[in-house]
């Protein structure tokens, strides 16, 4: 079933790499990040995407959320999520990428369990990718969802931050 607005987010534990080996330039081992406790007393714009350096996600739905960060902010956004069924190795090299780590956190759901939870997978096995997560966004307020957008498959046209700061 999938999750709706007035729903409380479903607990789970997601992966976080902020830091890098100065001398191998290597993400850090991640470190869990509690999804009920991580979320309590917050107001958080999460989006969650199939994955980390696909071209939609990268030229468009991070971007999107990068460049109107103080926005977000302003509108009394405490924090932005980037979520997506990748291993928080590759999310925190990807956050580095986009120069955003640090800015939003960019957490892995590894083995899909949260997306899974939340009721968003979505089976691209036949394009060699496997389970991923669809494209959405979602404002939550102390753990329960506010405003949720979800897209059609294959279309980018209401997760972004521009969607979003339009509803806040």
């Amino acid at each position: 079933m999938t999750i709706k607005v007035g729903d409380r987010l479903p607990d789970g534990v997601l992966s976080e790499s902020t830091e890098f080996d100065s001398a191998t330039q290597c993400a850090m081992p991640p470190k869990e990040v509690k999804v009920s406790e991580a979320v309590k007393g917050k107001r958080i714009v999460i989006f969650g995407l199939p994955g980390a350096y696909t071209p939609t996600c990268s030229a468009k739905h991070v971007p999107s959320y990068r460049d109107n960060l103080d926005k977000l902010k302003a509108k009394g956004v405490d924090e932005v999520w980037c979520v997506a069924v990748n291993d928080g190795f590759v999310m925190a090299h990807w956050g580095r990428d986009e120069k955003a780590l640090g800015k939003i956190r960019f957490l892995g759901d590894g083995s899909g369990t949260w997306t899974k939870a939340l009721g968003l997978e979505l089976d691209l096995s036949a394009r060699g990718m496997g389970l991923r997560m669809q494209r959405f966004s979602m404002l939550v307020e102390d753990g329960v969802v506010k405003k949720l957008n979800v897209e059609a498959p294959g279309k980018f046209e209401v997760s972004g931050a521009e969607t979003m700061l339009a509803q806040l």
